[in-house]
């Protein structure tokens, strides 16, 4: 997607609220979400060439990152399946509320990342195209109560990233459904020479930015 539309997009779900979801931390005391023989190894996130939405709060890149792999880890630290997976994780946009004017306007938290998924024992991408979630923050405030007035830039950007966390496990339980994923039939050997893992996965969730930038800067062609 154009990264001028994606912000577009971006700032339109922030006006209506469309997305606004249920905290996503809200079932971690449950049992997890069945995913076969899952187990996550490298959690790579990177936010490279993130954008903010113009006006929203601000947030250093490296807390961003960090609060995003928290969460990831908090999630899925859960599965203890038989086969190692990966995870590159992009940000590559958001927008932290500002305070708003209440009843008119109660601005929202938005963020845009992609993931890429990689299965260790066939040594490749599950998901050959980086899959984009867009999410909103938790309107546990109430719909008329922007967030910045009640929360900090952290604790907005911390639900927000455990409400993509929550959106990348149901991506994974409908892929795993629909094609069999982690169902235990990867029976593939690694090859003699292995790709460093580490470096491919974090690599991809690079290429991914980029190539909405070149995408971008070709009109979309």
């Amino acid at each position: 997607m154009d990264s001028t539309k994606m912000m577009r997009s971006v700032g339109m779900l922030i006006l209506v609220g469309f997305l606004a979801a249920c905290n996503g931390a809200s079932d971690l005391g449950k049992s997890a979400v069945p995913l076969g023989d899952f187990n996550l190894k490298h959690n790579i996130v990177v936010a490279p060439k993130v954008q903010k939405v113009p006006l929203c709060r601000a947030l250093e890149t490296e807390v961003m990152t960090t609060m995003l792999q928290e969460a990831v880890a908090e999630r899925f630290g859960r599965y203890d399946g038989d086969r190692l997976y990966h995870f590159g994780i992009s940000i590559e946009g958001y927008c932290l509320a500002p305070p708003g004017i209440p009843v008119v306007a109660a601005p929202k938290s938005a963020m845009v990342i992609r993931i890429t998924v990689w299965d260790d024992a066939k040594n490749k991408k599950l998901t050959p195209k980086a899959h984009q979630i867009t999410v909103l923050e938790s309107l546990d405030q109430g719909p008329l109560v922007g967030s910045g007035y009640t929360k900090t830039a952290e604790q907005q950007f911390k639900n927000l990233s455990q409400n993509a966390v929550k959106q990348i496990e149901n991506f994974l339980v409908r892929e795993n459904r629909a094609k069999g994923w982690f169902n235990g039939s990867g029976t593939t050997t690694k090859p003699e020479t292995p790709v460093s893992v580490d470096d491919a996965v974090a690599d991809d969730a690079v290429a991914v930015t980029a190539a909405v930038t070149a995408t971008a800067a070709s009109g979309g062609r």
